[in-house]
């Protein structure tokens, strides 16, 4: 039989024991309790000390559970996916060790909140017609090899593709840009994560503060208005805080 340990989601800055139902990691209807020290608190649920499997239902689970806390506390530091402990002691001495690492960690997203923004274009023909029509060299390209159609040398082909696919992340860039200088004057902080896909041209992570969610929201909608021919946006949240603080705790800390 494994050894059940503690599977730990995030910590908040409270002394008192909590119960967050039984919503733990791994549909076995395990409770979600906290453990502290002093005035800061690891939320746990039991799990077998061998390591989680990484799955899109684990994933959303640690997610939930820390959608959960958010309700109720507006401080929540989110912990690294699959970390597991063996037991309470461990937690606690940690929490000793790493006390103030987690206190200023807390104080900086205190009533902070994560917003997503995506902007996915919604015409791949017309970008890559406008940008044919902005780029004199890929114009030049593109009629040379209609000039050549029966030639067998694909370099041509291959050039004009580079040539098109520079342009392509230029354009991204450019219109990243214009959506993050509406949306950053009411954040904190942001950070810009890897488009998926040729069609998406953004996707970023806004850490705003919770009293002007309202306000993030309003520049979302005129958004929205202003592309609606042109961008699809995909907005999400409050999300918890892993684009900017997501706590990391190494094998080797427990053995300490």
């Amino acid at each position: 039989m494994e050894k059940e340990g503690k599977y730990i989601y995030c910590i908040i800055g409270t002394r008192q024991e909590r119960n967050f139902g039984s919503i733990g990691i791994g549909a076995r209807g395990d409770e979600v309790l906290t453990i502290s020290y002093d005035d800061l608190s690891m939320v746990v649920s039991n799990y077998p000390t061998a390591k989680l499997v990484v799955n899109k239902q684990n994933l959303l689970d640690h997610q939930k559970v820390i959608e959960k806390v958010m309700k109720e506390f507006d401080s929540v530091l989110p912990v690294k996916f699959g970390t597991i402990a063996s037991g309470a002691d461990e937690i606690r001495n940690l929490l000793d060790r790493r006390y103030m690492e987690f206190r200023n960690a807390l104080r900086y997203i205190d009533h902070k909140i994560e917003l997503g923004v995506k902007g996915i274009w919604k015409d791949m023909d017309v970008m890559f017609g406008e940008i044919v029509e902005e780029n004199e060299e890929i114009k030049e390209a593109r009629e040379r090899i209609q000039n050549n159609r029966g030639s067998e040398d694909i370099q041509p082909k291959l050039e004009a593709g580079r040539m098109v696919e520079q342009a392509l992340q230029s354009k991204k860039e450019k219109e990243a840009l214009k959506i993050l200088d509406a949306l950053r004057r009411t954040s904190v902080d942001y950070k810009l994560n890897k488009p998926m896909g040729d069609n998406m041209f953004i996707n970023a992570a806004f850490l705003v503060d919770s009293g002007r969610e309202k306000e993030f929201d309003n520049i979302m909608d005129d958004l929205s208005k202003e592309y609606k021919d042109r961008v699809g946006f995909m907005y999400a949240g409050p999300l918890p805080v892993f684009n900017f603080v997501n706590i990391v705790i190494y094998p080797e800390e427990w053995e300490r």
